[in-house]
């Protein structure tokens, strides 16, 4: 815990504050307590805490476990570094430690989940059919994957592969019994290939303006999603003052994007420094 907060005397935390600080005292968390807060804690921890039957919709974007071998490699080009994903939290030491991690949020989530909510987690290949295995053992029952093809995915140095330019979101329900949930097809058919609404979105990666940077001009995430990604997800599947749960806020996109579109958000995350960045984002 000591390492998890050594920053956070740099977060407001006071009453008219966004940030709720979790700790060991605390044992239940309510609906109005955590409605529009940020919890900076783990989300293992703090999703034990909160009250059954919350939020409408929950939004999770996890580590990908990518396996990335940290070496440099040179855009062609320009003599600039591709910047891949080498953060801590996206280590894992084996597929079974991963799996029981992903199994874990999900339990968590599915309590805290109303009757008719629904789910949505992102991944990419390396992850994405171990996490619908998971949720399907877990008795979620899956209405749809929905591709997301980037227009301008990270080029393919190496050329030994296909450009990876989709990443896979999976749709969801707690079970197959559940019917009465959120679907707003007017703006499905607005937002997928033709006029049928179909299940793939072309959507650029967060660049420019949008990408939340340091004051060295450094990414503060290195998985940042686009709003406009976002805001599909939360248009299609919520209405006006449903309750949002991210449990793996990073910079905030989710809870930004929630706000923009007149619903609520509760969000959680682990690092003080994307804290402070959401808090940034907030302000601005």
């Amino acid at each position: 815990m000591e390492t998890l907060f050594a920053n956070k005397n740099k977060i407001d935390s006071s009453e008219n504050s966004i940030v709720i600080y979790d700790n060991q005292d605390k044992s239940l968390y309510k609906a109005e307590e955590i409605r529009n807060k940020i919890i900076l804690g783990d989300a293992l921890d703090v999703l034990r805490k909160i009250e059954s039957d919350l939020f409408d919709m929950v939004f999770i974007d996890p580590p990908y476990f990518l396996q990335l071998q940290k070496k440099k490699l040179k855009r062609w080009n320009v003599k600039t570094d591709v910047e891949g994903v080498f953060d801590e939290w996206d280590k894992f030491s084996s597929f079974e430690e991963y799996d029981d991690f992903i199994q874990s949020i999900l339990k968590g989530v599915k309590r805290v989940m109303k009757e008719n909510a629904t789910i949505w987690v992102i991944g990419t290949y390396h992850n994405i059919f171990r996490i619908g295995k998971i949720m399907q053992d877990l008795g979620f029952w899956i209405l749809n994957d929905v591709i997301w093809v980037k227009n301008n995915p990270m080029p393919n140095w190496l050329g030994v592969r296909f450009t990876n330019a989709t990443e896979t979101l999976i749709w969801a329900v707690k079970d197959k019994k559940v019917k009465k949930y959120t679907f707003n097809k007017e703006l499905a058919k607005q937002f997928g290939i033709g006029k049928i609404g179909a299940n793939v979105w072309q959507i650029p990666i967060c660049s420019g303006k949008e990408r939340i940077r340091d004051k060295d001009g450094n990414k503060i995430h290195s998985t940042q999603k686009p709003i406009e990604l976002i805001k599909r997800v939360i248009l299609t599947t919520t209405k006006e003052g449903d309750l949002i749960l991210d449990p793996m806020a990073g910079t905030g996109t989710t809870g930004y994007v929630a706000k923009m579109l007149n619903r609520d958000f509760t969000m959680i995350e682990r690092k003080p420094e994307y804290i402070e960045a959401i808090i940034r984002r907030f302000n601005r």
